[in-house]
C-alpha cells in the first residue's frame, strides 16, 4: 500500500410538519442576480455539485439552485439528525444531557479529536459538543448507540427526506468501505488497521446502497428550514440547545459573514480517490433566514484536496455574501 493510499485511508475517517422547500413551482422568484452568479460560479467548479439557498423573507421570499434535487455524499452533515434525536430522547425522557457515556474502544473510531486517546465517562451534552463542533467520530458513534439508528432513520422518514441515508455507525461504515461484509464491525484495531492502508477486502465507493451518508441539497434545506422553527420538538428549550450546539459546527466561519448567526454541520471524505465536502444549515440576516447547503464530490488525487477545498470556500463564501446583501447586510 503507499504513503499516498495510507494517507486517502486515513483521511476516510475525518468526515465524517414545515412548508416544503421552495421550487420553481412555487411562488418564491428566483434570487436576485448576483446571487445567481455566485452560485454559477460555485456550480462552475470541476466537481458534481449540488446546492440550494432560500431566503424566507416574509414579502419577497426567494431561492437559487444548481442541482438541487441530485442526491450526493455529505459525510458528517448527516450528525444533525442524530443530534436531534438525542434531544429528542431528553424531551421523552428517554435520555437526559447529564447522564454519563461510556468512551472506550467499544465504540473507538479514527477521527476523533477528542475521544481518540481517552478512555472513561463523560456526560452526554459533552459527547454531542464533540460530534458537532470537531466532528468526532467516537462521539457519532456513542450517540448513535444511545438513540439508536433506526429512531435516527425514523425521524428522517417523519421529516419526508426520502433520499437521506445514515449508516448504522461510522466504524460499520468504514469498515463496510474497506471490504468487510455488510453488518460487520471490524472493531478498534480493525480501524487501525485500516488507518495502515490494510483493507479487509476490495475498497468501496463512498457512494452506495448499504451504508453512507447521503443526502440531496434540497433535504438538507428543508430539514434546517423546519428543524430551526422548532417543528420537530417538543418543548422551546430543546430547540434552544439544538440552536447552541449547532453553532459551534467549526465549518461555518469560513463561510459565513462575520457577526452573522449560523447554525449547520458539515461533512467530508478523501476514500480511494473520492472526496466530498458539504455544507448545509442557516445564517439569519436582519431577522430572515437564509437557509443554505452546497455539497462538492469528485475524482482525483489527494493532493488536489486543498486547492479544491480552497476553491469551496471561496465560492460557497460569494455566495452566502450575496445571499446576505440581498436581505440586508
Amino acid at each position: 500500500m503507499s504513503l499516498s493510499r495510507r494517507k486517502t485511508l486515513a483521511l476516510a475517517a475525518s468526515a465524517l410538519a414545515a412548508p416544503a422547500v421552495l421550487t420553481r413551482a412555487a411562488t418564491a422568484a428566483d434570487g436576485p442576480a448576483r446571487v445567481r452568479d455566485a452560485v454559477a460560479r460555485f456550480a462552475a467548479l470541476p466537481v458534481t455539485a449540488g446546492c440550494l439557498v432560500v431566503a424566507d423573507h416574509p414579502s419577497a421570499p426567494w431561492q437559487a439552485a444548481h442541482e438541487a434535487e441530485k442526491p450526493l455524499f455529505v459525510g458528517s452533515a448527516v450528525k444533525t439528525f442524530m443530534l436531534a434525536q438525542y434531544l429528542r430522547d431528553v424531551e421523552e425522557g428517554r435520555l437526559t444531557l447529564q447522564q454519563l457515556l461510556t468512551i472506550d474502544d467499544g465504540v473507538r473510531v479514527l477521527s476523533s479529536p477528542v475521544f481518540l486517546d481517552l478512555t472513561g465517562k463523560t456526560a452526554g451534552r459533552n459527547v454531542l459538543e464533540a460530534m458537532i463542533a470537531h466532528s468526532d467520530n467516537t462521539a457519532t458513534d456513542v450517540t448513535l448507540a444511545a438513540v439508536g439508528p433506526d429512531r435516527v432513520r425514523a425521524l428522517i422518514a417523519e421529516v419526508g427526506l426520502s433520499q437521506t441515508r445514515i449508516p448504522d455507525s461510522t466504524r460499520r461504515l468504514f469498515s463496510y468501505l474497506a471490504g468487510a461484509a455488510e453488518g460487520e464491525d471490524l472493531g478498534w484495531a480493525g480501524m487501525q488497521r485500516i488507518a495502515r492502508g490494510e483493507l479487509a477486502g476490495p475498497s468501496r465507493k463512498p457512494m452506495n446502497d448499504t451504508q453512507s451518508m447521503i443526502a440531496p441539497a434540497e433535504e438538507m434545506v428543508r430539514w434546517y428550514r423546519a428543524a430551526l422553527r422548532g417543528a420537530y420538538f417538543k418543548k422551546p428549550e430543546t430547540l434552544v440547545e439544538f440552536k447552541r450546539i449547532s453553532a459551534m459546527a467549526d465549518s461555518l466561519p469560513h463561510v459565513v459573514p462575520a457577526d452573522t448567526a449560523a447554525y449547520g454541520k458539515g461533512g467530508s471524505i478523501d476514500w480511494g480517490g473520492f472526496h466530498c465536502f458539504a455544507l448545509p444549515g442557516q445564517m439569519v440576516v436582519n431577522k430572515v433566514p437564509v437557509t443554505f447547503c452546497f455539497t462538492i464530490t469528485w475524482d482525483g488525487p489527494d493532493d488536489g484536496v486543498p486547492k479544491m477545498f480552497q476553491a469551496y470556500v471561496e465560492t460557497v463564501g460569494a455566495v452566502l455574501r450575496e445571499a446576505a446583501a440581498a436581505v440586508g447586510i
